[in-house]
C-alpha cells in the first residue's frame, strides 16, 4: 500500500511540473498549494517563509529555488488581477 501511495503522490507532483525555456523544471506554489490542501494563501505562504529560512540554513541560495513571479487571474466580470506566486525548484518542493 505505501508504494501505491507513493506513487499517486509522485504523479500528482508531476502533473504540475512546469519546464522552463532552459529546460529547468519548477512548479507554481499556487498549484501547488492546491495539491497540498492549503485552502488560503496566507496559511501556505507562511509554509513557504519557512521553507525559504531551511533553504538559506541549508547554505543554498534562496533566489535559486524560490523565483518570485506575478501571475493574471480573473477576479470577475472579465476583469484580472496580478497575484504574487513563486516558481520553485525541485528542492524548493
Amino acid at each position: 500500500m505505501i508504494n501505491g501511495i507513493k506513487n499517486n503522490a509522485s504523479n500528482i507532483f508531476d502533473s504540475i511540473k512546469h519546464i522552463d525555456d532552459n529546460g529547468n523544471e519548477y512548479w507554481l506554489a499556487r498549484e501547488l498549494q492546491k495539491v497540498l490542501n492549503y485552502q488560503r494563501w496566507d496559511k501556505f505562504s507562511d509554509v513557504i517563509n519557512k521553507a525559504k529560512s531551511a533553504c538559506e540554513c541549508s547554505k543554498n541560495i534562496i533566489e535559486n529555488h524560490f523565483s518570485q513571479v506575478g501571475n493574471m487571474v480573473l477576479i470577475g466580470s472579465s476583469a484580472k488581477r496580478k497575484i504574487m506566486d513563486y516558481q520553485l525548484s525541485h528542492y524548493a518542493c
